[in-house]
């Protein structure tokens, strides 16, 4: 999830430099939502995994 973030990030940077602005801030915008979902998921993995029976 988080490496989906970095490439759309990516994307996002080469799209805003080259002036596609529209497109820059759609890439953002995904990664920025991929970026809170992983951070979340790897929490809650975090928090399950920590816990034994």
């Amino acid at each position: 999830m988080l490496s989906w973030a970095v490439t759309f990030l990516i994307i996002a940077i080469i799209a805003g430099v080259l002036g596609f602005s529209g497109i820059a801030g759609t890439a953002t915008n995904i990664a920025w939502i991929l970026f809170v979902v992983g951070l979340i998921m790897a929490v809650i993995f975090w928090i399950t995994g920590r816990r034994r029976l």
